[in-house]
């Protein structure tokens, strides 16, 4: 099981849309067996999946081990996408695993991962704009770590602490973690857009040759809930997810 965390320290850029449409372009067009992780209390995948609710265990219990990693996936309505799913007691959870001082606190998500690991082609984390230690425990556990960037006056707020973060996991917890690379969210081609990709390229970091351009349908397709490509298929979104998912898997797999 390949594990890829999406995380910015900026919110709005475009987290949770990527990983839930990758996740489906992933399992419906390339036959992948796909686990979605929702690591933010919003709980906002876990609603876009139609699975938000407080019955049912969630991240939180995982990282509290209160509950086994079966007892907490969900299935989806989409062939071959499971959930684990996410709601406020997140909240409480961070606070829980930092008090708990008896066992490891940074690497209970991965431990909890190793028994289902054989089950998933991939597993695709949407974490929190934070770094808290349920968002450490998600990049111990990963193999890539993707920025989705929108470019915009605040871009590069928090992009060098997110990135010293991923090299201080990497040092100390996980040295195969890999910044595979930033992904430009709603693009749009203008002198702000060219510019801020100009400076990206300064920074000795991949950029992933799709860019997602701008477009109101995908902000519509969030309200119905619905995967980009099945609510406008023919929209500049939907064919740039689905290049993006196509380039990241010859990253992940070649």
């Amino acid at each position: 099981m390949q594990t890829i965390s999406f995380i910015n320290l900026k919110g709005g850029v475009g987290k949770t849309i990527t990983s839930f449409n990758t996740a489906y372009i992933l399992a419906a067009l390339f036959n992948k067996k796909v686990l979605v992780i929702d690591n933010d209390k919003q709980g906002n995948t876990t609603k876009m999946f139609g699975l938000h609710s407080y019955k049912h265990n969630s991240i939180a219990e995982l990282l509290e081990e209160t509950a086994e990693v079966t007892k907490v996936i969900r299935h989806t309505e989409y062939e071959n996408i499971d959930l684990i799913p996410a709601n406020m007691n997140l909240l409480t959870a961070n606070r829980t695993v930092l008090l708990d001082t008896s066992k490891p606190q940074q690497t209970r998500l991965k431990k909890a991962l190793e028994a289902i690991r054989d089950n998933y082609d991939f597993c695709i984390i949407d974490n929190a704009p934070d770094v808290n230690i349920s968002v450490i425990n998600a990049l111990v556990a990963s193999d890539n770590v993707i920025i989705p960037v929108k470019i915009d006056n605040f871009t590069f707020d928090g992009m060098s602490t997110m990135i010293e973060q991923v090299e201080s996991i990497k040092e100390n917890f996980n040295s195969d973690l890999d910044l595979t690379g930033v992904l430009i969210t709603m693009y749009r081609k203008n002198d702000v857009n060219m510019q801020g990709v100009d400076f990206l390229n300064t920074r000795n970091i991949y950029i992933f040759e799709s860019k997602i351009r701008w477009t109101q349908k995908v902000d519509e397709s969030t309200f119905t809930a619905m995967p980009i490509i099945k609510y406008s298929p023919r929209c500049g979104a939907s064919k740039d997810y689905m290049a993006f998912a196509e380039e990241l898997l010859k990253k992940c797999e070649g």
